[in-house]
């Protein structure tokens, strides 16, 4: 059903290098103003995706699991354009939150993220199609072009 890889780097004992953030680079990615919900259980991945969209000029509502996303969601008192939402997760996965905020925040988009393929995501039935789906693993170029295809979409995808 998967592949575990342990990956052994040597300690360094010297300093490591600064890498700066360039304008170029921001530019490489596609900007907003909207507010996305996003929601991952692996907190690195959702950190470095939300440090990233919120210097690309979105706003970001941070959710570790469905049940957290639906409890963010119900106290933020403005308009949630997008849901960027794993698809499995603990307590409430990402089909199942889609489908719980779409009754409470129309207006929201959706955008899937999955490690996993085949039988585990058509076990969930989320994916419905190609406009509302990302693989992981994703570069962070990949999310911002992803996210923005998927607010510029006429009608939220349930």
């Amino acid at each position: 059903m998967g592949s575990v890889f342990k990956i052994y780097f040597p300690c360094v004992t010297g300093k490591g290098r600064k890498v700066e953030l360039h304008q170029r680079d921001l530019e490489a990615a596609a900007l907003g103003s909207e507010t996305i919900l996003l929601v991952e259980d692996e907190d690195a991945v959702r950190r470095a995706s939300a440090e990233f969209l919120s210097l690309h000029g979105y706003t970001v509502l941070e959710a570790k699991d469905g049940l957290d996303a639906l409890a963010v969601a119900k106290d933020y008192g403005s308009t949630i354009h997008l849901l960027v939402t794993d698809v499995v997760m603990p307590n409430i996965g990402g089909g199942q939150l889609a489908r719980e905020l779409a009754s409470r925040r129309p207006e929201a988009k959706v955008l899937f993220l999955s490690g996993y393929a085949g039988k585990v995501l058509m076990g969930h039935k989320t994916v419905n199609s190609d406009n509302n789906f990302l693989q992981k693993p994703f570069t962070l170029k990949q999310l911002s072009a992803k996210i923005r295809e998927a607010l510029t979409r006429s009608s939220p995808v349930k």
